[in-house]
């Protein structure tokens, strides 16, 4: 597999598309992982091979737990519910840098979130990829807490822009649930904690979030096991979208309109049979 990366000291080493190992990816002890919640993937429309995607996470939580399982590994049967679809998790491209964890990233078929490498996968791949990014980062993990459904996604446009330019077809996704696992605790904005957290996240790339979860026994004493609570991720319908090598802005904002008109109706209509009651609405900013 070809693959370069490059890193702090200058070196090649932009990871491309990683080296992918099935096995890896149906470890038992993802199994296992997705029955402690338990962590359901449902499909609301098929993907044909012969096709590229670009689909958007939502929201993050955080640590992007039913991205993980669901596209990280083969847990949930994503294989099954999408033959020839090869799922491609994007994540922090820092994590490349870590000995033997980053080769445990690749064999998952995860890639950095950079544009060469995400272009790499969608113009010298062939058809048939998934491109899966969360969308809202470490912003949206700063949203996390039980009941809130709140996305950040008004002023990302760089996903959208990816699609155009390689004629990829956009794919909202949605995950209910994923803000329950967890409780964080939020700071008002202003405070010397807020504005901690966003210092940290300009220079370090992601936002310290104080949180807890329930004890390795139970959920009365105070942990970092995230809840057992349900995990339910939607993947919506594809939106066609042409080949535009140099897209312009008119163009870039009106398939991040459709692609929010996607999500909004993606929530609506599976909120109610995912837990939700028919008052909730998805918040986007």
């Amino acid at each position: 597999m070809l693959f370069r990366t490059q890193d702090s000291l200058g070196l090649n080493c932009l990871l491309a598309g990683g080296r992918r190992v099935q096995w890896v990816r149906n470890w038992t002890v993802w199994k296992h992982f997705r029955d402690y919640f338990p962590i359901k993937l449902v499909q609301a429309s098929p993907l044909s091979p012969d096709r590229n995607y670009v689909l958007g996470c939502h929201p993050h939580g955080i640590f992007s737990t039913s991205s993980f399982c669901n596209f990280g590994t083969d847990a949930t049967g994503f294989s099954e519910l999408y033959p020839g679809v090869r799922p491609y998790l994007a994540v922090l491209a820092g994590l490349f840098r870590l000995p033997i964890y980053r080769d445990y990233v690749m064999s998952a078929g995860c890639a950095p979130v950079n544009k060469d490498s995400l272009k790499y996968i969608l113009t010298s791949c062939g058809t048939g990829n998934a491109l899966f990014i969360v969308v809202g980062g470490a912003a949206e993990s700063l949203q996390s807490s039980p009941g809130q459904h709140v996305i950040t996604l008004g002023g990302r446009k760089g996903f959208v822009r990816l699609a155009l330019e390689n004629g990829a077809d956009l794919v909202p996704v949605y995950c209910f649930g994923e803000n329950d696992i967890y409780e964080q605790v939020q700071f008002t904005p202003g405070s010397w904690g807020w504005k901690l957290q966003l210092l940290f996240q300009k220079y370090v790339g992601f936002a310290p979030c104080l949180f807890k979860g329930t004890a390795v026994f139970g959920e009365t004493s105070w942990g970092l096991n995230p809840f057992p609570r349900p995990l339910t991720t939607v993947v919506g319908r594809p939106i066609r979208v042409p080949h535009c090598p140099v897209p312009s802005e008119e163009e870039v904002s009106h398939y991040h309109k459709l692609y929010i008109e996607g999500l909004k109706q993606l929530f609506d209509e599976f909120k109610v049979s995912c837990g939700l009651s028919a008052s909730d609405v998805l918040q986007i900013i």
